[in-house]
């Protein structure tokens, strides 16, 4: 949480300068919107691990300057449950806060901080590195990254090797309608073997040195105030389990 705010007052640093600069506030781009979502496991995942399917609600939103980008997502899962329900079924909440700063020729310090807290379990995973972006003039766009990965959580509190992955998107018309795919994936590498091993060398947890998580998506804009998709949700070594994983999520957006 603490990182969380200097993150927030990096943000505001930023946004300040940007003033300076251009004596405007006015973003290049923005967006934000409030979002319900079922999130479907397959039967498989389930029966693997301890996952469960779960609904949750959720405010998300970003904008863009020449100098810096930003990301970021509230949720809440289980949301007509209680937090001392036992899990898959109770109330948690998660949060993601993701920024990207100019440093050269569309080079980035990239800056990431996930937090999840539940009444059993909690976990913050902190990311700082090196990011690229590459824009076309097709409606594609890609952002690379990698960095160091910081993992405080109820087992584990330290640097836990690095992590690397992208952001893509594609914008693209079909039958006067608007569509856009996009896809965000992580690749956790090199992690502290305390993280995944036990006093016996046994795996535990992920279970593993790497680990994948993501999802792929497809959304389509029905009007400009409501906007619905469905994400291919997956992570292999990841999520506590030494399986793959994978899941559909429903998602109803209102954009504002």
């Amino acid at each position: 949480m603490i990182k969380f705010f200097i993150l927030m007052s990096i943000l505001l640093c930023s946004l300040e300068a940007t003033e300076t600069e251009t004596y405007s506030f006015t973003p290049n781009y923005s967006f934000k919107n409030l979002n319900i979502n079922y999130f479907d496991w397959n039967h498989a995942s389930e029966t693997e691990s301890a996952q469960g399917d779960f609904s949750y609600v959720g405010i998300e939103g970003g904008f863009g300057y020449d100098n810096m980008d930003f990301y970021g997502f509230l949720d809440i899962e289980n949301p007509t449950y209680t937090y001392d329900d036992d899990f898959p079924h109770d109330l948690r909440f998660s949060a993601l806060a993701d920024v990207d700063f100019e440093i050269a020729n569309n080079w980035k310090l990239h800056i990431q901080d996930f937090a999840l807290n539940s009444q059993s379990y909690y976990v913050n995973d902190f990311i700082v590195g090196v990011g690229y972006k590459l824009n076309t003039d097709f409606g594609f766009w890609i952002r690379p990254f990698v960095g160091v990965h910081h993992t405080y959580d109820t087992y584990y509190s330290g640097v836990n090797g690095y992590m690397g992955g992208w952001l893509l998107s594609y914008d693209f018309t079909l039958f006067e309608y608007n569509f856009n795919i996009f896809q965000w994936n992580e690749i956790e590498f090199a992690r502290d073997k305390k993280f995944y091993l036990d006093a016996d060398n046994q795996p535990v947890g992920d279970g593993a040195s790497w680990g994948v998580n993501g999802a792929l998506s497809l959304w389509l804009s029905l009007t400009d105030s409501f906007t619905v998709g469905t994400q291919y949700r997956y992570a292999d070594n990841k999520l506590g389990t030494q399986n793959y994983l994978s899941a559909i999520i429903y998602t109803l957006k209102y954009n504002f």
